[in-house]
């Protein structure tokens, strides 16, 4: 590495991009996995839980005066609301305080509000610390995602992200075989079962937040920011542990880059490069968020609430029901993931977005025809549901490594925060409406609806995806602090 004084500030020629992209997989990275992509899992406890203990919460006994379409919509809504807004305020402090310091934060905030949600007295509480717990969620989206891109190797940067992200539903697996502990009255009370599951969510971000302590900062957010010594100290240190992991030496890094180190970006120059220079892939990146948020946090939220009212399941047997579709999901990403570095962006993010949207118009048509039981409709949802996973998890993937690295997570919380609001908000909300009314028509147009946006996602993502698999992040999008 070489370094020059500027009058604007240092500029530097480095290689350590170069080194990171061309590490071989190893222990190092599984660290990297499990200590970043574990809080998805919780993630997907807490929307799985939610869902299959609506109707516990709304029975008389549960020490909380709230409806089932209130714990669907109206927290399903405001949980969702926090995870916008906490993207988005977090997302600007992680491009500038860098990624470590943001996603210890994030996940402490989870930590509290988790906590605190299970010692909900009154139905305000619960809705308020529903709020803050996604706003901490909100906020682990992007540190997470910018950290993930930066440390992992371009030849595997596509599985490892859907992977990490897919992850998700391991967390309501366990959400929904927990819900069925939770519920079952012979073991506990009606008013402790449920404050059980939200405590064990707490007792889990504490867990990962200890193996958090040893991932490292982003060695390219340190090459910006000013930091390029610890950014060195860090890449050479991971060298060493995988050349004494393989016995060998590792390959000779080819490329460098030449940067003018900045402390931060202004948010006009965000908007620039967002709505400016990079229009078409963010044309894409609302596409891919509002068609995955639409169909996830609109129906899944409300899965529950289908197969109590329409094939009366009992409310303590829904977690089995919603076990599998979860496994379903997490298959797609984890089947179909190598596929995103090889085959290719552009294929994979449109094929598996139509295919998933077509599948859910044909259980919509079932289902409207009553050709459909409890267990036939968990089928139907496990096949739609292992495409849209996988579509899902490369919206997150496609955002975070389509724009310049200095802006990186604010365009993850930008994309997210908007696409979700538009699918995850008002979702829920007009999907508890549609279910509630007990009548098969309103629930297939809800299944339409999120089946015609996710066909329409995928139809723009044929035309306007990038070829990001294999590449640099810094080939990809040149940092804004690139000169030459």
């Amino acid at each position: 590495m070489t370094t020059a004084q500027a009058d604007t500030g240092r500029t530097v020629t480095t290689n350590i991009p170069a080194r990171l992209d061309r590490l071989p997989w190893s222990r190092w990275h599984w660290t990297i996995v499990i200590g970043l992509g574990t809080v998805w899992i919780l993630d997907g406890l807490e929307v799985t839980v939610v869902g299959n203990i609506a109707s516990r919460l709304s029975e008389p006994g549960s020490g909380l005066s709230i409806s089932s379409g209130q714990v669907t919509g109206v927290a399903a809504a405001l949980y969702v609301a926090g995870a916008c807004l906490g993207a988005l305020f977090w997302g600007r402090l992680t491009d500038k305080w860098g990624r470590k310091k943001l996603f210890m934060i994030t996940l402490a905030v989870y930590l509290v509000a988790t906590a605190l949600t299970a010692v909900s007295f009154d139905s305000w509480w619960f809705f308020l610390f529903r709020f803050l717990t996604g706003f901490g969620i909100g906020g682990e989206y992007a540190a997470i995602n910018s950290a993930i891109d930066e440390l992992i190797p371009a030849q595997y940067r596509g599985r490892v992200d859907l992977m990490i992200n897919g992850s998700f539903w391991l967390g309501a697996v366990g959400g929904s075989l927990l819900s069925i502990v939770a519920l079952n009255t012979d073991i506990f009370a009606k008013d402790v079962g449920w404050r059980l599951t939200f405590a064990l969510g707490a007792v889990l971000a504490f867990v990962i937040l200890l193996v958090r302590r040893h991932v490292p900062e982003s060695p390219r957010w340190l090459l910006i920011h000013g930091r390029d010594e610890e950014a060195e100290r860090i890449v050479t240190s991971i060298e060493e542990r995988v050349e004494a992991e393989r016995g060998s030496a590792l390959p000779r890094p080819e490329g460098e880059l030449t940067i003018r180190q900045r402390r931060s970006v202004t948010f006009v120059e965000i908007a620039r490069t967002v709505f400016s220079d990079y229009r078409r892939r963010s044309v894409l990146g609302f596409s891919l968020f509002i068609g995955q948020a639409f169909l996830y946090n609109a129906i899944t939220f409300g899965f529950g609430a289908i197969l109590t009212t329409f094939f009366d399941v009992p409310t303590g047997d829904t977690g089995y029901y919603f076990a599998v579709i979860a496994i379903g999901n997490f298959f797609g990403p984890l089947l179909l993931g190598k596929l995103f570095d090889t085959v290719g962006r552009r294929v994979m993010i449109s094929s598996t977005y139509l295919l998933s949207g077509v599948l859910l118009f044909g259980t919509a048509w079932l289902f409207d025809r009553g050709s459909l039981s409890a267990g036939s409709l968990t089928a139907c949802w496990c096949a739609v549901l292992f495409f849209a996973s996988a579509g899902a998890s490369s919206a997150y993937l496609t955002v975070s490594e389509v724009f310049p690295m200095e802006t990186r997570a604010m365009s993850i919380a930008f994309f997210y925060a908007l696409g979700t609001a538009a699918g995850g908000i008002s979702g829920p909300l007009l999907f508890a409406d549609l279910t509630s009314t007990g009548k098969v028509g309103d629930t297939v147009l809800a299944f339409q609806i999120g089946a015609g946006l996710m066909c329409a996602a995928g139809l723009v993502a044929a035309f306007l995806a990038v070829r990001a698999e294999g590449r640099s992040l810094e080939d990809i999008a040149k940092p804004l602090t690139a000169t030459g």
